[in-house]
């Protein structure tokens, strides 16, 4: 990466744009001669449809001077946008720049827009239609990429829709997600407990959500488990809310529930990282997007008429 953005780069963009255009003139020129005065008129040896034939007259100057108009217009471009290489162009335009112009447009045209619900409780602005259509808009356009268009989630990626919640599901606990991130590991133990070690706690933790299981097995796993996992999910399994534990109890699984994926969790580790959002979408927008995603797992609240 280094080698790609040193200074080489620059000159070699602006030598092959100088190369390029001064070979386009060159070529305009070479193709605008035609046959020279008192040459008879011969055939290229192109020939289409049978007597369609290609002959060395000069092009037609409508023709040619919109090349040289061409020319004009692709040299008036570098000298006014980037495109050389070492020069930024008379109007000093960037991507960036664009990019950032256009926020600050936006900001002023819906900024109010988002401003009027901050003040308001999360829990009110759940409660509001209008405030909610708001939210589903953000939340498609930043959200959906891993927690899919119906926030139903996916392997590695929580369901918003129910009650679970890694880092709890109160106003504030979703608000401080979507703003500061999170970053959630699970420690490897495959080494630790070895395969047959990972079989018996694999067993024990399916036994907690009620499930059937080998009941040998799972004592045998019981007991690693209180030595390796209650730290973080409990003693009884119920998670930890401040660590982003898992609750082991309720059959919800975030990187799927067969016992061949409770055994990879247990003997590779996982690793969960959610972005933060609060630098580019700012206090208000964050606001808004927790309380459509606090509406998603609370049907129980009614909207404002």
């Amino acid at each position: 990466m280094a080698d790609f953005v040193s200074g080489f780069w620059k000159w070699f963009i602006l030598i092959s744009v100088i190369l390029s255009f001064l070979g386009i003139i060159a070529l305009v020129i070479w193709m605008s001669r035609g046959r020279k005065p008192g040459a008879r008129i011969e055939s290229h040896g192109h020939v289409w449809d049978g007597d369609l034939e290609e002959l060395n007259n000069p092009l037609p100057l409508w023709w040619l001077y919109l090349f040289y108009l061409t020319l004009v217009f692709g040299a008036g471009y570098i000298l006014l946008y980037p495109g050389s290489g070492v020069f930024g162009g008379a109007f000093k335009w960037s991507e960036v720049g664009q990019y950032e112009q256009e926020m600050k447009t936006a900001d002023l045209k819906y900024g109010p827009l988002y401003e009027k619900y901050r003040t308001q409780s999360i829990k009110a602005v759940a409660t509001n239609p209008e405030a909610l259509k708001m939210g589903r808009r953000l939340f498609m356009t930043y959200c959906t990429a891993c927690h899919g268009s119906d926030a139903g989630g996916g392997p590695g990626y929580p369901s918003l829709r129910d009650k679970d919640w890694l880092y709890g599901g109160q106003p504030e606990n979703i608000k401080a997600s979507i703003a500061g991130g999170r970053n959630g590991a699970m420690p490897a133990w495959g080494a630790v407990l070895g395969n047959e070690g990972v079989h018996h706690v694999s067993e024990y933790v399916m036994s907690l959500s009620g499930r059937k299981v080998n009941d040998e097995a799972a004592l045998e796993g019981k007991e690693k488990f209180q030595q390796l996992c209650v730290a973080c999910h409990g003693k009884d399994g119920k998670g930890n809310q401040a660590l982003g534990a898992p609750n082991l109890t309720d059959n919800i699984w975030l990187y799927g529930g067969s016992q061949a994926a409770i055994m990879k969790t247990i003997t590779d580790g996982r690793n969960g990282h959610m972005p933060a959002h609060s630098e580019f979408l700012g206090d208000a927008k964050v606001h808004l997007l927790a309380a459509y995603i606090y509406s998603l797992s609370n049907k129980e609240l009614k909207a404002a008429k």
